[in-house]
Formats: C-alpha cells, sequence, structure tokens
C-alpha cells in the first residue's frame, strides 16, 4: 500500500527531525515537550508498520506481530500525546521566562 509507506516515510522523517530538535535545544522544559512530540511520529512509524504488515503478509505469525506493533506504537503515540500536553504550558512559560529576559 502506497499511502502507508509514505505515511511511514513521513512518520519517521519527523522523528528524526524532533530528535534533531532535542539535541540541539537548551532548554529542560522544551527538550521534554520535543521528546513528546518524538514520541507521537515514533509510535505512528511504529503503528503503520504493523497496519502495512497486515496487507503484504496473511499469516497467523504476521497477524500476531502486526497486532504487537500496533498496540506498541499506539501505547507510544498515547504516551508522547499524554508528555506532550503536560509540558507544553511548561514550556511556553519557560519560553516567555527566558525570552523576556534576554531582551
Amino acid at each position: 500500500m502506497p499511502v502507508f509507506v509514505f505515511v511511514i516515510v513521513l512518520s519517521f522523517s519527523f522523528y528524526i527531525v524532533y530528535k534533531v530538535q532535542y539535541a540541539r535545544s537548551r532548554r529542560p522544559m522544551e527538550k521534554k515537550w520535543i521528546s513528546g512530540k518524538s514520541s507521537m511520529a515514533l509510535g505512528l512509524f511504529v503503528s503503520m508498520f504493523g497496519l502495512n504488515t497486515l496487507f503484504l503478509q496473511q499469516t497467523t505469525v504476521a497477524y500476531i506481530i502486526a497486532a504487537l506493533f500496533m498496540l506498541i506504537g499506539g501505547a507510544s503515540m498515547w504516551a508522547g500525546f499524554k508528555a506532550y500536553r503536560h509540558f507544553q504550558p511548561f514550556a511556553k512559560r519557560e519560553a516567555e521566562e527566558l525570552d523576556g529576559t534576554q531582551s
């Protein structure tokens, strides 16, 4: 399925971008916020990889592995979303405080 392959490549690309942003950031709350976004991107990658496996191979083992990948990816997306929402106000406040003192 070309759509799944496109989403897989796109989500992995976003994961790489977020990890580079994470490494370049010097603010602790911003790092945790970006880490949540990268966790969501990685979860989408793993989930789509599992979903793509369902369409490529129709064996019992493939179904079990695909279900496992989709569960792990879904859990990663959920945990990343929770971290993203939790750290977003702290990262915003941190950015306002640090940008306000430098002016």
